[in-house]
């Protein structure tokens, strides 16, 4: 699925189109059409709970109505051994499937204080 970049991701400010691959239940694949940029990125659903709210400005950016078909996944920095990888739980991409647009949502890390920017993924595989 391709999707338009409708905020730009912090850092890479020059993605405009990224296609999303899956790779397994837990797995997707987030490459840049505009240049060679990769990233890792898990459905955090399978984890943990978590639960947030879209700020009305991504909503109003997305185009987020109710009924919208979203996908939300977070961005995961893979190392060795993979229980040293690290997720980040603050800033969940947000997929809009109906309309093909994407943003990365910066979440209140007051209001969401146990979502961190740098878990572990070991914290959350009962190691």
């Amino acid at each position: 699925m391709v999707f338009s970049v409708k905020s730009p991701i912090p850092g890479f400010d020059k993605i405009k189109t990224v296609e999303l691959e899956k790779i397994d239940d837990f797995f997707m694949r987030l490459k840049s059409h505009d240049d060679d940029t990769t990233f890792m990125l898990i459905n955090p659903f399978l984890l943990r709970d978590y639960d947030f709210e879209v700020p009305e400005y991504f909503k109003s950016l997305l185009e987020l109505e109710e009924g919208t078909n979203t996908l939300v996944f977070n961005i995961m920095i893979v190392s060795t051994p993979i229980e040293t990888s690290v997720i980040n739980f603050i800033a969940p991409l947000v997929f809009n499937t109906d309309k093909g647009l994407m943003a990365q949502v910066l979440l209140d890390t007051f209001k969401y204080s146990e979502f961190g920017i740098m878990e572990k993924i070991s914290n959350y595989l009962g190691e």
